[in-house]
């Protein structure tokens, strides 16, 4: 503290020297004065105790009328006379300038009296603020000893962090390499994986082709036996059904698979080639139509089974491939207002569509046709959103009345109302289950719904609006304003993943194996995300296709081999999700 202290005392002893040599200029001025004012008030006796000696006194004066002849002698006298009086006024007239000198000079001492004063209260005003000061320097130092002793913390800690970052940034660079080593490792498993799997698929499809054979011709025994079987007309009806209900069960034994297979292919139907898929399917008609021949040959045989009634089969629609369409097959006047939302049911038999007019339309489709089925009402707002439930037997609607509606296929009253959001509900969705939803909200919420017992079972707050969501196994995926795809698992309380895009999510498609992700944003553009890698694999766009609004829906064709999505002018366009190229746009009545 030595160091910053000698200015400070050069700069006060300064301001002393200059005060004192003030002080002695002003004293030296005032003593000069004193002096001269002495001595003319000493000179201002003296000439008044001259003037009263030369004044004549009464009896003295002679008039002149009783002068005499004989005092015409005395002129010089006579002349002394008027002299003195001459004398005394000039005396008079002196003493008259020194007063007022000596009130000018009176008036000068009370004036600089004052001055003197004055400028003592600045002196000690400037005292007390050099005081102050001396104070406030005497804070500043302490503060600038305690903001020292803060830098130097700060520097060590500092210093401390750079070593921790420069160790962390070598331990990056070893792990980045590492990183690197382990994705080629990565790539080259993957591929090793594909091939495995391909073989894979080959070999099991020549062992279903195998087995089908198999089975073919054990069924064709199994008949040629059954027709060659003699049946007696004694045999009682209850009998016979028993028999043909037994060789029935063991053609079902033989032609069904084993459990653990049945597992295995059920754990691993998103890794099956869409092939084997088919022969599956193929296999399970098959087991049907010789089910139906077994009874069939029954009734033909002339006899009739009581008992319990046949199990119905209900078959799985299976999309082999997809066709473009050319034209528009129906237009028709549905709503009253703008129509917000479309979705086909589950056997693409029923088609479902919301407007602003707050109605919902069922539609039955056959033969290029729409045919009006039914018209569900009771929403308190204009439609966002439809979805059908696996089942097909419910209708799950978003409303801009902030709640979600849910109907029941046949049923024109609403069944049950999901209440809970603080704005607009943008999206509602069924999950796998026909008893669990999810809606996505502007009010920055996404919501699950357990509608068994209708009331929310957990709400996910979100840092921006969602625009619509979608829904997997064990995930939700929703689109959010911020330009954000935001992953989140049903059996956990937090976000997994966040795949941030160009410009706002408007919409969200999942591919039937939930292995893809199509979203539309409001750059332009429609992404294809593949989930295995939740990386962005292709990025679609064509000129004139504009992304005219926050609701623009964008869809999988059923094999996900065509992405369409509709532009601001009304025309629809069709990429090729293989190679990436528009396939076609489609203008027409929008």
């Amino acid at each position: 503290m030595a160091g910053p202290a000698a200015p400070a005392a050069r700069w006060k002893r300064h301001i002393v020297r200059q005060l004192r040599q003030r002080d002695r200029t002003q004293k030296a001025l005032f003593l000069d004065l004193v002096p001269a004012y002495n001595r003319l008030l000493e000179k201002a006796e003296l000439l008044d105790k001259f003037s009263e000696k030369l004044q004549p006194e009464p009896n003295d004066v002679t008039p002149a009328t009783h002068q005499g002849p004989w005092e015409k002698d005395s002129g010089p006298d006579s002349d002394q006379v008027p002299s003195l009086a001459t004398l005394r006024v000039k005396w008079q007239e002196k003493e008259e300038g020194l007063r007022l000198v000596c009130g000018e000079m009176a008036y000068q001492v009370v004036e600089k009296s004052a001055a003197l004063g004055a400028l003592e209260l600045k002196l000690q005003e400037r005292q007390s603020r050099l005081a102050a000061l001396e104070a406030r320097l005497a804070q500043l130092r302490e503060a600038r000893a305690q903001q020292a002793g803060q830098v130097a913390e700060l520097q060590a800690r500092n210093a401390k962090q750079r070593a921790a970052y420069e160790a962390l940034r070598a331990n990056t660079g070893l792990q980045e390499a590492t990183l690197r080593g382990l994705q080629e490792q990565a790539r080259d498993l993957l591929e090793r994986l594909v091939q495995r799997k391909a073989r894979a698929a080959a070999e099991r499809n020549l062992r279903n082709e195998r087995r089908e054979r198999a089975k073919q011709a054990q069924v064709s025994q199994e008949l040629k036996k059954a027709a060659r079987r003699t049946v007696s007309i004694s045999e009682s009806p209850s009998t016979l059904g028993s028999r043909i209900r037994e060789g029935a069960e063991a053609l079902a034994l033989a032609l069904a698979p084993e459990p653990e297979s049945l597992e295995r292919e059920t754990c691993e139907k998103w890794k099956r080639p869409f092939r084997s898929a088919s022969a599956t399917s193929l296999t399970l008609s098959r087991c049907v139509d010789v089910v139906k021949g077994l009874l069939d040959f029954k009734k033909r045989r002339g006899h009739s089974i009581g008992g319990a009634s046949e199990q119905r089969y209900q078959s799985i629609p299976v999309c082999v491939v997809s066709r473009l369409p050319t034209r528009a097959q129906d237009v028709l006047d549905a709503h009253l207002s703008e129509v917000s939302a479309v979705c086909f049911g589950p056997s693409s038999s029923l088609l479902a569509t919301g407007g602003a007019d707050c109605l919902i339309h069922l539609w039955n489709i056959g033969g290029g046709r729409l045919e009006a089925n039914q018209t569900l009402e009771g929403a308190g707002g204009s439609i966002t959103s439809v979805d059908f439930d696996p089942s097909g037997s419910q209708v799950l609607a978003a409303t801009y009345n902030r709640a979600a509606q849910l109907w029941k296929v046949g049923e024109a009253q609403s069944k049950e109302t999901l209440s809970g959001h603080k704005d607009k509900v943008t999206a509602a969705k069924f999950k796998l289950t026909r008893h669990q939803a999810v809606t996505g909200s502007r009010d920055r919420t996404v919501k699950e719904w357990d509608l068994g017992r209708a009331y929310c079972s957990r709400t996910i707050n979100v840092l921006s609006y969602c625009n619509d969501v979608v829904c997997g196994d064990h995930i939700i995926i929703s689109g959010h304003n911020d330009q954000k795809i935001r992953f989140w698992d049903s059996r956990g309380p937090h976000c997994t993943q966040v795949i941030p895009v160009q410009g706002r999510v408007t919409s969200l498609s999942l591919s039937h194996d939930q292995l893809h992700l199509l979203s539309c944003s409001r750059d332009d553009t429609l992404k294809v995300i593949d989930l295995r890698v939740s990386n962005i694999r292709q990025v679609f766009r064509a000129d004139g296709f504009k992304c005219g609004s926050d609701w623009t829906k964008a869809v999988f064709s059923p094999d996900r081999s065509y992405a369409l999505a509709g532009s601001w002018d009304g025309a629809l366009y069709i990429w090729n999700v293989d190679t990436g190229k528009l396939e076609s746009s489609l203008r027409g009545p929008h």
